[in-house]
């Protein structure tokens, strides 16, 4: 096991697992071995020993058991008590994109999102990042089943418009929806990711519009982000969470 934890931390020889451990290199060849031959290490033709299929699997298999709102849903009630607004989780079922976990303030002021419904493809900003982090093919899949109806006053209008903010979402690493799914309502959200390195949910928060401004709400994104970067790795993915790209609203 000890092997293993250092090599979740990166590639390493058998020079450098036998000084890490203060063993001989006899014994910790040993143990590798062992290892290599159930597939938890691979040795690399370099020499350095990595991390094998099998612990790819076991982790696989754990995150599948717990599932990822099990997973998300402590950071989402800790995001909450630190940006006091609606925190949303958001996953892709098919070709639906479904809340799966709300968490509301502790005040009166609430959005009107509610888990276990689906979110509206052509507006809202968890659509938006999870369908932006498809491919070409699959986001032109996704723009057959919008429906171009007017819910909030910046309803977006036209296919065109629908897939431009799904390509920028899924450039800049966020998305907003502002005023576009309902009235007085703005949301933010950025992608969470999984295991395999493909985007597993988006984590968003929403604010009535007179609670707040759309610049003291993507003020919050650092903290979208940070929360993004703990269930993105509790859910098994070791690589950097890209920031979000602001500037202008994608």
């Amino acid at each position: 096991m000890d092997i293993l934890d250092r090599l979740s931390e990166g590639p390493a020889s058998l020079a450098e697992l036998s000084r890490a451990f203060a063993v001989h290199k006899t014994t910790i060849m040993r143990s590798l071995h062992t290892l290599e031959k159930r597939g938890y290490v691979v040795r690399f033709p370099d020499g350095r020993y990595h991390l094998g299929r099998s612990v790819l699997a076991l982790a696989a298999a754990a995150v599948e058991d717990r599932g990822v709102q099990p997973v998300a849903h402590p950071h989402l009630v800790a995001l909450n008590a630190r940006v006091g607004h609606t925190v949303l989780l958001a996953v892709l079922e098919g070709e639906d994109v479904v809340y799966i976990d709300k968490i509301e303030p502790s005040g009166s002021v609430r959005t009107p999102s509610r888990s276990g419904l689906p979110a509206w493809l052509g507006a809202t900003a968890v659509a938006k990042v999870l369908v932006g982090s498809l491919g070409p093919e699959g986001r032109q899949r996704m723009l057959e089943r919008v429906e171009f109806i007017a819910r909030g006053p910046n309803t977006l209008k036209s296919p065109e418009q629908v897939l431009a903010t799904w390509e920028e979402a899924g450039r800049r690493h966020w998305a907003a929806d502002r005023e576009e799914h309902e009235s007085s309502a703005d949301y933010i959200a950025v992608p969470v990711y999984g295991l395999d390195g493909a985007v597993w949910a988006a984590l968003s928060v929403g604010v009535p519009t007179a609670a707040m401004d759309f610049q003291q709400l993507t003020a919050l994104l650092p903290a979208l982000h940070e929360t993004s970067c703990a269930i993105s790795a509790d859910l098994g993915y070791r690589g950097e969470v890209p920031a979000p790209e602001t500037g202008e609203s994608p």
